[in-house]
């Protein structure tokens, strides 16, 4: 299967680079239809209610200073650009908002955190988004937006988180995982792909360089209780331990002064974050990466064997990026 790309003389000016990014994503024969037509537009509920069930992205306000994000696509919690303006709303909402203080990252869709981007919408449902605030593209704007956010963001994982999901929890301030039920993967490489929303930033400062390199060039499944002891995660629990631990920091933390909180993440953040250039560096590798004869390659034999329709494939990417390395 070949997959149509610009040349990559064009990809020196950044719309031409958005352009070759949302080429590979352009794979009509297979669309989803179902995971195409969604609703845009994500409204921040009054307390204790979230909003349409239709909607990607649903804010519930479980008391002004904690919030609880979920992504909820079925049947894989993939990400794509219908996704981005839904999340970007949710993002500008949690920066904007003067009385929030937490937020809680969780999926309603079982075994799925949040997955890989979507490779099969139109061209031009890729090309049509602006830069955010950062001038990074939208995806890695809004992870750079989420660190650097006053706000305490808390990653629940439990199911896959892989790609993007991955990358989401990376951007996140903490990280919690089901010991039983979560798994963590940047599985790029085995698909000839560079990762493009900051794990090669993020990773080596969690894990150190070695295991960084690990998780990001074996590209395979880490679980639980290996992503704990990696740093890949702050700690995994028992599955039915898991929420209420991860509620009861988010509720013990809203109470808290939100001045003290916010001053006190942006003097960590000073140590431990990486800057934009870091950030756009991996997202302009990517770029690069999707217009080879490999990735193409990869990817379109990763759609033949049923990526994005496929429970086997979703559930064990590892494997079959694997098999790719095999013939």
């Amino acid at each position: 299967m070949k997959v149509r790309l610009p040349s990559a003389a064009g990809a020196a000016a950044a719309s031409s680079k958005f352009l070759a990014a949302a080429a590979l994503l352009m794979l009509p024969a297979l669309a989803l239809s179902s995971q195409t037509k969604v609703a845009e537009k994500v409204d921040v509920p009054a307390e204790g209610k979230s909003v349409q069930t239709h909607a990607q992205v649903r804010i519930e306000k479980r008391t002004p200073a904690y919030w609880r994000v979920t992504f909820d696509n079925p049947p894989f919690n993939i990400f794509g650009p219908e996704t981005i303006p839904q999340m970007e709303k949710a993002v500008a909402e949690i920066e904007s908002d003067p009385n929030l203080r937490v937020v809680v990252f969780d999926s309603a869709v079982p075994g799925f955190f949040l997955t890989h981007y979507n490779f099969t919408p139109p061209l031009a449902e890729s090309t049509g988004l602006p830069s955010g605030p950062t001038g990074l593209h939208p995806l890695p704007d809004m992870l750079v937006r989420i660190s650097k956010s006053p706000v305490v963001s808390i990653a629940l994982i439990r199911g896959r988180a892989t790609g993007v999901g991955s990358e989401l929890a990376l951007a996140s301030d903490m990280r919690f995982a089901s010991r039983q039920n979560a798994i963590l993967s940047q599985w790029e490489v085995g698909a000839a792909l560079v990762p493009g929303g900051g794990p090669m930033a993020r990773l080596p400062r969690l894990m150190g360089r070695g295991r960084a390199l690990e998780v990001l060039l074996g590209s395979d499944d880490i679980d639980g209780d290996l992503a704990e002891k990696y740093g890949y995660v702050n700690r995994s629990f028992d599955d039915d331990k898991l929420d209420p631990f991860v509620d009861a920091l988010a509720t013990r933390i809203s109470g808290f002064d939100r001045q003290a909180i916010a001053d006190t993440k942006r003097l960590v953040d000073f140590a431990s974050l990486p800057s934009d250039p870091e950030i756009a560096a991996g997202w302009d590798a990517f770029i690069t990466s999707v217009q080879r004869p490999a990735a193409q390659r990869n990817i379109g034999r990763l759609m033949e064997m049923g990526l994005q329709k496929d429970p086997d494939i979703e559930t064990r990417l590892g494997h079959y990026t694997q098999s790719l390395a095999e013939k």
